[in-house]
């Protein structure tokens, strides 16, 4: 049974461009089958997570990551009585922004953006689902629900301050309401992106080595699953049991979110989604208690994977193809694709134009092109 703080798609807030509606799917299906059958969606097939893409087949990338945070966020939104479809939407866009080579390629590209307003991959999310995919014959952009707009610029809380000009641009066309909270489904889409990290984080550092069993197995949470896996299956192989163990992890983050969630909702007093974004303050949330413990496995995980040498070694190796790549581009703008040159001829001498176009190309790129068109252009240069 849906809650009555739920976003319900018969009152969506509609779309910048009017269309008529489908009669089989619901607005937010809609948006979310979009998001799926969008350029960008595809390319995270071949974007890092943490691991540049080629390093190896087993490692997580932005789509794994993101249909993981889906699958999660429905499981949260069904139990909490929300829109699922809503939540999916959310969900499976809120990493469409990100660069090649991950946070590392977003730091590099915001490092040489800065003269030019900066680079945020959320903001850059918005700037690809309103502009930057261009299939559609009526419009730029996937023509998203306000609801599902909102929900990716403000997924992690209101936005507020100097905005990034990727979404202070679309803000200034069509008003996300930036100050408030996201709905109650964008909220649990953060909170499962958190869920899904903090979980295969620990498989990946596993695989890649970085860390043994043993040692995690000292932290808050996993060494508890690991006592319960080794009582309930003695003898188990290795990779079994690491497995159980993890899950059993993920799980216990997802059962404290429902249920803190599920407490702060009814205290919240709240009956409509607009109630919820007026709140003041998150109603999707972990315990304190399990933000305490995960506090202490995120620090865990940026010593020893995130600053681990051999991961620091690669960060280096792709900061520099970024940093090469931007002042490449922006001095030979020929360089960029061909159908770009009517929008490349417009910017004439406006560098800041220009240079807002070579982000939108390089933010685009796989790890894997960005790579080979380092390769290419270097040598040829």
């Amino acid at each position: 049974m849906r809650a009555t703080f739920a976003s319900d798609p018969d009152k969506a807030r509609g779309r910048l461009v009017p269309e008529e509606e489908s009669t089989f799917r619901s607005c937010y299906q809609r948006d979310r089958d979009r998001i799926i059958h969008s350029s960008a969606f595809r390319r995270l097939k071949h974007k890092t997570q943490v691991f540049v893409e080629h390093e190896g087949d087993y490692f997580r990338t932005r789509l794994t990551h993101s249909i993981e945070v889906a699958q999660v966020a429905r499981t949260i939104a069904g139990a909490l009585g929300l829109n699922s479809e809503l939540t999916e939407a959310v969900a499976l866009a809120h990493d469409l922004g990100h660069t090649p080579f991950g946070h590392t390629g977003e730091d590099a590209l915001h490092a040489l953006m800065e003269p030019y307003g900066g680079f945020d991959h959320n903001a850059q999310a918005i700037r690809i689902v309103t502009a930057l995919e261009r299939h559609y014959a009526e419009f730029d952009g996937l023509n998203l629900t306000w609801d599902t707009l909102e929900g990716i610029a403000k997924h992690n809380g209101p936005v507020t301050g100097d905005l990034p000009y990727a979404l202070a641009e679309y803000d200034a066309r069509h008003d996300l309401e930036l100050h408030t909270h996201a709905s109650a489904e964008a909220q649990v889409a953060a909170l499962s992106d958190d869920v899904a990290y903090n979980n295969h984080d620990l498989h990946d550092g596993l695989r890649a080595r970085l860390f043994t069993e043993e040692e995690i197995a000292e932290l808050p949470l996993i060494g508890v699953a690991y006592r319960e896996v080794d009582a309930a299956y003695p003898g188990i192989n290795s990779y079994r049991r690491r497995h159980e163990a993890l899950r059993r992890v993920f799980g216990v983050m997802v059962a404290d979110v429902i249920e803190t969630s599920r407490n702060a909702l009814a205290q919240s007093g709240a009956r409509s989604p607009g109630e919820i974004r007026h709140l003041g303050h998150p109603v999707i949330r972990f315990s304190p208690g399990m933000w305490q413990d995960l506090r202490e496995i995120r620090h865990f995980l940026f010593n020893r994977m995130y600053r681990a040498p051999s991961v620091m070694r690669k960060r280096a190796e792709v900061t520099k193809v970024v940093e090469e790549l931007f002042p490449l581009f922006l001095d030979r703008p020929d360089l960029l694709p061909r159908h770009w040159a009517r929008e490349i001829a417009a910017a004439g001498q406006d560098r800041t134009a220009l240079a807002r176009m070579v982000a939108d190309y390089i933010a685009g790129m796989t790890d894997r092109f960005a790579l080979q068109e380092h390769e290419r252009l270097t040598r040829i240069g």
